[in-house]
């Protein structure tokens, strides 16, 4: 019976990685970087192209590596300028990926995951279900892609000048293949980026939160979406492991560890169920007086949910309270909704592995959200 030898996808490897690979051929560590600079620098696929590798290295590396990125399957474009592509993740799946284009910045929201195990109520991916972690070489292979896509900026920068991890999946539950690509976003022998321009955010895997400062310091977000337990542990079922006080005290080691800059804290405005001014004011005592900035994000509707955004009004009220409280806080400008590619609209094409027998979702409560103690009435439904 032959055998059929496979080949190792250098891209997506971490510098530490690709030195083990030409180590174990004979070749000096410090080859690594030259080609790193050859695949993320000079956006280089052919070995032959890469001169300063001697000739014997380049033909062991057409024997034995490759560079292989994911496949577009589709791009749409928004009208206001935000770009989504549709990647291939192969058995008739695929991740989506989008460039919000502003003035001072390009920011490049990526997946980790084909789908999210972490069911959010609120989120389209969650609704999809999950069926497995991405690879380090599909996570940076979309980076990568738009870098090589999209014009240069007027100052002959990249197009895409920040990196968050907010598209689908859950960034720490696929934590060793997201850390190899943090560590690639921010060496200065591939793309060099700014630990501060560089953001994974998750919904609160608190062991993975502490690890994460130590492994590789980048800027943190948070999806709070709730100011209490018992309405988080609905919204945000990960919230029954990692309750909000754990979670908390997880950020804020994490920002002393990065010298105490702020720790994002997104929060998805969902009209009667967490936007009361006593909401607002059970955020503020959280977050108040800590290394804390909130992000309010109006909620993107996608097909089947009963949810329905915040109204203009409720929001700025809202913002306006924790302002008043001390804190900082922002609204989330909606960009690319007409091409479903807003805040917690990514779905892409995903076969749930996890079979849930039953889902469940919050219906919006018929009374008013305002109780003495700051809760929502909230009624959970099998769908």
């Amino acid at each position: 019976m032959t055998t059929i030898a496979t080949k190792t996808n250098l891209l997506g490897l971490s510098q530490g990685d690709l030195e083990q690979f030409l180590v174990a051929r004979s070749e000096k560590p410090f080859r690594a970087q030259q080609i790193m600079q050859w695949i993320y620098q000079r956006d280089c696929d052919d070995f032959d192209e890469m001169t300063d590798l001697s000739k014997s290295l380049r033909s062991q590396l057409k024997g034995d590596a490759e560079i292989i990125s994911p496949m577009v399957q589709a791009r749409h474009n928004s009208k206001d300028g935000c770009i989504k592509w549709l990647f291939s993740s192969g058995s008739g799946q695929a991740v989506e990926t989008v460039f919000i284009p502003e003035s001072d910045r390009g920011t490049l929201c990526i997946s980790s995951q084909v789908g999210c195990a972490l069911d959010c109520s609120f989120c389209a991916t969650g609704a999809q279900g999950f069926n497995r972690n991405l690879s380090s070489a599909e996570i940076i292979g979309q980076v990568r892609h738009a870098i090589r896509e999209l014009p240069r900026r007027s100052n002959d920068e990249p197009a895409v000048t920040n990196v968050v991890f907010m598209g689908m999946g859950e960034p720490l539950a696929n934590y060793r293949n997201v850390v190899s690509v943090l560590e690639l976003l921010v060496s200065d022998w591939s793309y060099g980026m700014s630990r501060r321009r560089v953001t994974v955010s998750t919904s609160g895997i608190v062991p993975h939160i502490n690890k994460l400062a130590d492994d590789c310091n980048v800027a943190l977000a948070v999806s709070l979406h709730a100011s209490s337990d018992d309405l988080r542990d609905q919204i945000v079922p990960i919230n029954k492991l990692h309750p909000i006080n754990t979670l908390l005290e997880a950020c804020w080691q994490y920002a002393e560890k990065r010298s105490k800059r702020f720790i994002t804290f997104e929060y998805v405005m969902l009209r009667g169920v967490n936007d009361s001014i006593a909401h607002a004011n059970q955020l503020a005592s959280l977050l108040k007086g800590k290394p804390a900035k909130v992000n309010l994000i109006p909620f993107n509707p996608f097909f089947g949910t009963e949810f329905k955004r915040s109204s203009v009004e409720t929001i700025r009220h809202f913002q306006d309270r924790l302002r008043e409280r001390g804190l900082i806080a922002t609204t989330r400008k909606t960009r690319g909704d007409d091409i479903d590619a807003a805040c917690g609209q990514l779905a892409g094409k995903v076969s749930d592995r996890i079979k849930k027998p039953l889902g469940k979702k919050i219906i919006a409560p018929k009374t008013s959200p305002e109780k003495p103690n700051g809760h929502s009435d909230i009624r959970l439904s099998s769908v």
